[in-house]
């Protein structure tokens, strides 16, 4: 049996007839650029999570430094962040003119370790950009109790979590403000780039909307110096018919990972599995667990139909493009060994019982 890590095929089939009046209305009106259904969208998801605003833009990258940005970080300021993630979290600090700061991963959730954030803390900090990885909210109540002592904005990176919740509340809606990308693979993905900006903050908000936009006030009037980045109308359209099965998609994903968690258990293999905190609603972008042996089990499994995928086979730190800042191989250890250890099981909604009975099977047998 081959069983693809991810498709989206099957998701399509489920939708597509959904999708043809909005996308031939998009077609049919000519307002391809911040057309009716962004305005909706962002109205749409930012109530989905909670929150007074939604800022649509062009990609998730563009949403953490334009974030950063309207929350009045650039040059000079340092961001506490993660070296555990995907390197758009970081580029989104850099491409601000700030410094991404990293800190070691917790042992369980894969997320920041919040214990050795206040040690990462110099008078150049503006803020804790945190990722909530492979869709398991970070610990927020001790990050925002740090960020309020040291008085620092909180930016959530929720580019894998839409639709977590941490303690009943929805990720994107705790820190000043937050980060979604709808790259197609997402929970919660476009039919290509797309990324949004959550925010209770009406500065954040006001300034996020001139930064998308080339700084402009009128047609002609631009008062800051801004960005194109600007979610597509198509898109938004789009992804106001996937919103409504968000919930129900993540469901099913929630029921693939506790079917996975079981059969792997009752095999009794040496696999360390995911873990889900008592405060935390996972919703399984990835089902990512732990494995010693990793490169010889995936040359194993590609005999079998099967090809893992590795989430992140380079820590942050460790990443040429980051060699000025000076870490080297042992300032972050858990993030290194789990950059080594860690590989990501296939995850969707439309899984199979049978598919995962066989991924189960497979790599219990190498």
């Amino acid at each position: 049996m081959k069983v693809d890590i991810f498709t989206l095929k099957k998701q399509y089939d489920e939708i597509k007839d959904e999708l043809k009046g909005p996308i031939e209305k998009v077609m049919t009106s000519g307002a391809f650029i911040l057309g009716e259904d962004v305005g909706l969208f962002e109205k749409e998801f930012a109530a989905y999570c909670d929150v007074k605003y939604g800022i649509g833009v062009n990609s998730g990258t563009d949403a953490l430094f334009l974030a950063c940005l309207a929350c009045g970080i650039g040059k000079g300021d340092e961001v506490i962040t993660p070296t555990y993630t995907y390197i758009a979290t970081s580029f989104g600090i850099s491409i601000a003119g700030a410094t991404p700061v990293f800190v070691d991963t917790e042992e369980k959730t894969y997320n920041i370790d919040i214990s050795k954030i206040e040690k990462a803390i110099t008078k150049k900090t503006k803020a804790i950009l945190l990722v909530h990885l492979y869709g398991h909210p970070a610990d927020m109540d001790p990050v925002i109790e740090i960020a309020r002592k040291y008085k620092l904005k909180v930016i959530e990176d929720c580019a894998q979590a839409h639709g977590a919740l941490y303690k009943n509340k929805k990720v994107g809606s705790l820190g000043d403000a937050a980060c979604f990308s709808f790259y197609p693979t997402k929970n919660l993905g476009a039919f290509g780039d797309g990324g949004m900006i959550t925010t209770n903050s009406e500065e954040v908000k006001d300034r996020a909307l001139l930064l998308r936009d080339y700084g402009r006030k009128g047609r002609y009037e631009n008062i800051i110096k801004g960005y194109n980045s600007r979610l597509d109308t198509l898109q938004a359209a789009i992804l106001r018919v996937k919103l409504k099965h968000l919930d129900e998609w993540n469901e099913k994903r929630r029921k693939n990972a506790t079917l996975y968690t079981k059969l792997f258990k009752e095999t009794k293999m040496d696999i360390t599995l995911p873990y889900e905190a008592d405060y935390a609603k996972h919703i399984y972008h990835q089902y990512a667990v732990r494995i010693k042996n990793r490169k010889e089990v995936m040359e194993k499994l590609a005999d079998k139909g099967l090809c893992p995928l590795i989430h992140y086979p380079i820590p942050v730190h460790l990443q040429e493009c980051y060699k000025e800042l000076g870490y080297k191989r042992g300032d972050f250890p858990v993030a290194e060994k789990y950059c080594e250890e860690i590989m990501s099981l296939p995850m969707y909604p439309e899984l199979t019982t049978e598919e995962i009975k066989y991924v189960v099977e497979a790599i219990s047998s190498v």
